[in-house]
């Protein structure tokens, strides 16, 4: 499992934050919305097996890199209990590398995975609020452009999700955000690359997503 240097990079940038930020008024209660708007980075943590008629073969599969606007809403069931729905599409720049016909080009596909999570936001009276969720995606593959070969399918499909992330209340409303997600992603993906049947990919996506934000409480 890869870790992206920008985790590292949005830590120190988060510490920075909280030592310069003011003293704030508190925030987060039973019944208030938090609307955020956030830059995520997204990085697959990709794992994949192929196979040509039924029988598997070398090579694997290699997605790229994404940078996307996201937006999320957050509603406190309790003090410290939320519920958060995330919006956010990203493009990715796809390979099949060390195949039976070398490097194949797949072209570029739209993940859209919306994701609702439960989480326990600690000291939510407090200037800083860290907080811990856990929830559900369904990704949607959409947008395909098929690269070098004849088709490529996608199946969408369920997965789950792990984050972490802090508020940093500013004046009134406004709040400052982290937030680093482990989302789940799994697809089947069919390509015709103009062989008498087509190769079968299995790819364990798995992106981390670091997403950094403002926040206003409504």
């Amino acid at each position: 499992m890869k870790v992206s240097p920008v985790l590292a990079a949005a830590a120190c940038a988060a510490v920075s934050l909280l030592a310069a930020t003011p003293q704030a008024m508190a925030e987060k209660a039973q019944g208030d919305l938090l609307v955020r708007g956030r830059v995520l980075y997204v990085e697959p943590d990709e794992s994949s097996s192929l196979s040509l008629g039924g029988a598997g073969i070398a090579g694997k599969v290699d997605a790229d890199i994404g940078a996307v606007p996201e937006l999320d809403f957050t509603y406190f069931l309790t003090d410290n209990i939320g519920v958060e729905l995330i919006l956010g599409t990203t493009p990715h720049e796809v390979k099949a590398k060390g195949t039976p016909l070398g490097n194949v080009d797949l072209g570029e596909v739209w993940l859209l995975p919306p994701t609702l999570s439960a989480q326990y936001h600690f000291n939510p009276k407090g200037q800083i609020s860290p907080y811990v969720g856990a929830g559900l995606n369904y990704t949607f593959f959409y947008n395909v452009d098929n690269g070098g070969v004849a088709d490529v399918d996608y199946t969408d499909g369920f997965g789950w999700s792990l984050q972490a992330g802090v508020d940093v209340a500013l004046k009134g409303p406004w709040s400052l955000n982290l937030d680093v997600k482990k989302i789940f992603i799994d697809t089947k993906a069919t390509v015709n690359a103009g062989l008498a049947n087509p190769i079968r990919a299995k790819v364990d996506i798995d992106p981390w997503v670091v997403g950094i934000g403002v926040g206003y409480r409504f």
